[in-house]
């Protein structure tokens, strides 16, 4: 399942490298401790709306903006199949069979809707990785072109 908070961590994250900017000069710009902007940016911390439009102020964007990133963000990896849903209830022989590590390759899906692409790699009922594609868009961190790349 993908956490909404890893979502607004790695967005956060992704504008904040692309202004070529450290943790240090935007938790300050923020008025945020330095560890805690860190643990929001790797989905750790859940921050409060005020802190959010305090964050996106220091990095120069829109709350909007960047709430809209990981909606499209979200969309997207709601295509993959079981991504945002728990699994489903399973009983006590069941969950422990879960618990055996894949005697086969994992599994990766991808979903784009052209803009984002998401691809899921599931190594195991517990581990679960989302890579997000992104095309950069004109205006958003000053590079006309590109793509930006995100992990969760």
């Amino acid at each position: 399942m993908v956490l909404l908070r890893r979502v607004i961590g790695d967005a956060l994250r992704a504008r904040r490298q692309g202004q070529h900017r450290t943790l240090r000069e935007v938790s300050t710009a923020a008025n945020v401790s330095l560890g805690y902007l860190s643990e929001i940016e790797r989905g750790q911390k859940e921050a409060s709306s005020e802190l959010l439009t305090s964050i996106c102020d220091a990095l120069g964007a829109r709350l909007s903006e960047v709430l809209r990133e990981v909606s499209d963000t979200m969309a997207v990896a709601e295509q993959v199949e079981g991504v945002l849903t728990p699994p489903a209830p399973r009983g006590v022989d069941q969950a422990a069979e879960a618990m055996v590590p894949l005697p086969h390759r994992p599994r990766t899906e991808v979903a784009t809707d052209g803009q984002v692409s998401v691809t899921v790699r599931r190594e195991n009922p517990l581990r679960t990785t989302l890579r997000t594609t992104r095309n950069i868009r004109p205006g958003n961190t000053g590079n006309t072109r590109g793509r930006e790349v995100v992990s969760v």
